[in-house]
């Protein structure tokens, strides 16, 4: 097939994605910089001065982070151990891994808000073993949402390791064993930078569905608002749609600015980029 004709076949797909997002995109990103047909950047300035969107946006952002660290904590030993086995006992732990996501975020919300809660299992549990006198403050805590939230896109960071780690040849870390490295430090310098681009997809992963998400923040973080929220109030509680545009279009370029750095982070451990 002639180059031209390649090229073709991707009409369909631009010509969906302009239309229902690239163009609605532009539309709505636009709508933020006019008012009465001029344009201004006013908008933003009140929400980069405003002390309650800030504290919001910083809540979103630590646990966003906070997710995205303890999935990469949890995800690496899980995926390092599946790469490793092969036959039917692979197979059955990567089900298990990717089971939860066929469960509704809204029934593990629920399941989180019945283990956390002031009369939940976890304080139950703490209560009758003496290690705390009175139940602790967790559910409506970004600590909860951070909770749910790992529950949530932890099997995303597995499967994205896994499918990294199987196509390291392990004769890698047993070269650098011969050579006088340690089983840690072989792991350190060898196994750990070539994880690098499934470290990076991963995070991007659950950085960018953390910091979107509305169902599992506005289940069990209650009162605590987070910038998925905060849309929402505005756009259907409010109608405010301008000043929801101007939200979704600052949470849009901070995804690409946190993916960026996520990127030379990932740059610096891995120079070689492979």
């Amino acid at each position: 097939m002639k180059r031209s004709g390649r090229y073709f076949l991707l009409l369909p797909g631009l010509l969906f994605l302009s239309i229902f997002m690239i163009i609605p995109l532009v539309l709505t990103i636009s709508s933020t910089f006019l008012e009465d047909g001029s344009f201004t950047i006013a908008g933003y300035m009140n929400f980069l001065t405003d002390a309650y969107f800030l504290d919001i946006l910083t809540t979103t952002l630590f646990v966003a982070l906070t997710t995205t660290f303890f999935c990469i904590v949890l995800a690496f030993p899980v995926a390092y151990y599946i790469s490793k086995i092969n036959g039917s006992k692979k197979a059955l732990l990567l089900m298990l891994a990717i089971f939860p996501l066929l469960v509704s975020p809204i029934v593990r919300s629920f399941s989180w808000m019945i283990i956390l809660g002031r009369n939940g299992l976890l304080n139950d549990l703490l209560l009758s073993i003496g290690i705390i006198q009175e139940p602790l403050t967790i559910l409506y805590t970004p600590v909860a949402v951070a909770i749910g939230l790992v529950h949530l896109f932890l099997p995303l960071m597995i499967v994205t390791l896994v499918g990294v780690m199987e196509n390291i040849d392990s004769d890698y870390i047993r070269a650098a064993e011969s050579l006088g490295a340690s089983k840690t430090t072989a792991f350190l310098k060898v196994m750990f930078p070539l994880c690098m681009p499934g470290l990076l997809i991963g995070s991007t992963l659950v950085f960018v569905g953390s910091f979107t998400a509305y169902t599992t923040p506005a289940l069990l973080g209650g009162q605590q608002r987070v910038i998925s929220t905060f849309l929402y109030q505005n756009a259907i509680t409010l109608n405010d749609w301008n000043t929801a545009a101007m939200i979704a279009t600052i949470m849009i370029v901070l995804t690409f600015v946190v993916t960026g750095i996520f990127q030379k982070i990932a740059t610096m451990l891995n120079p070689g980029g492979s």
